[in-house]
C-alpha cells in the first residue's frame, strides 16, 4: 500500500483537528504530520484513517487516537537522541512517532500476535526501533535502563515501581492509571528518591496486561 498525495493531505487536516485540541509542541505536530496511519490499520478502516479516533486492531487491542498520542508524546519533551521506553507496542502508531521525533525507542508488548506483526511491520515502512521485545511491560527493561522518557500506552490500576526506578534524574513517567477510567499521570524524577507528580486529563485506555508468574 502506498502513502499518497490524498493521504498527506488528510494527515494535515488531522494536524490542524489535534492542534485545535490544545496539542501545542510544533514537533509532535510534525511527527503526526508524517506517520502514515492508514498503513498501521486493517483495510476495512482505510477510509477513516485520519479521523481523530481510536480503532480496533488484532487481539482485542486499539490504535490510539491521534490526539492521545499526541498529548503523552507532548508530555514526554522528546529531544533528539533521548532514550524512550515505550510500554505496549500495540500497532507501532506511538513508537512510528517517537522514531519521527528522533528518540531511540525501545518497546515492549505483551501480546505475541502483535509483538511478531509489528516487529517486522515496523522496519519495513522504515521505522528501526532500538529494542521491540515481547514481555511483561509491568518490569520494564531494566538491563536498558535507564531512560529520558517512558510513555504508558495502556490503562494500569496502579503505577508500576519498576518503571519509576528505570527512569534516569529528569526523566518523564507518561502514564495513564485507573480502573474503568484513567487519570494521565505524568512523574518526574527529581533525584534517587523523590519524584514530581502531576495528575492531568482522563482517558479511557485498554488495560495494562500483567504477567502473574
Amino acid at each position: 500500500m502506498k502513502d499518497t498525495f490524498r493521504h498527506k493531505g488528510l494527515r494535515q487536516l488531522l494536524v490542524r483537528t489535534i492542534k485545535r485540541k490544545g496539542i501545542k509542541d510544533e514537533n509532535v505536530l510534525k511527527a503526526i504530520g508524517k506517520v502514515p496511519r492508514h498503513l498501521f490499520m486493517d483495510s476495512g478502516f482505510l477510509e477513516h484513517a485520519y479521523q481523530d479516533k481510536a480503532f480496533p486492531i488484532a487481539a482485542d487491542q486499539t490504535i490510539s487516537q491521534p490526539f492521545t498520542v499526541a498529548y503523552q508524546t507532548e508530555l514526554l519533551k522528546v529531544k533528539k537522541g533521548d532514550k524512550i521506553l515505550e510500554i505496549g507496542t500495540g500497532s507501532g502508531y506511538q513508537a512510528a512517532v517517537l522514531c519521527e521525533l528522533g528518540a531511540k525507542v525501545y518497546s515492549i508488548e505483551r501480546q505475541q500476535e502483535l509483538f511478531k506483526k509489528t516487529s517486522k511491520f515496523l522496519p519495513k515502512i522504515g521505522y528501526n526501533v532500538k529494542k521491540l521485545v515481547f514481555g511483561d511491560g509491568y518490569k520494564g527493561l531494566p538491563e536498558d535502563a535507564p531512560f529520558d522518557g517512558i510513555v504508558v500506552t495502556a490503562g494500569a490500576p496502579y503505577v508500576p515501581k519498576p518503571l519509576l526506578n528505570q527512569l534516569k534524574i529528569g526523566g518523564r513517567l507518561v502514564i495513564p492509571v485507573g480502573q474503568d477510567s484513567q487519570r494521565m499521570t505524568l512523574y518526574i524524577r527529581k533525584d534517587e528518591k523523590e519524584f514530581e507528580k502531576h495528575e492531568l486529563d482522563y482517558f479511557r485506555f485498554v488495560p495494562l496486561l500483567e504477567d502473574k508468574n
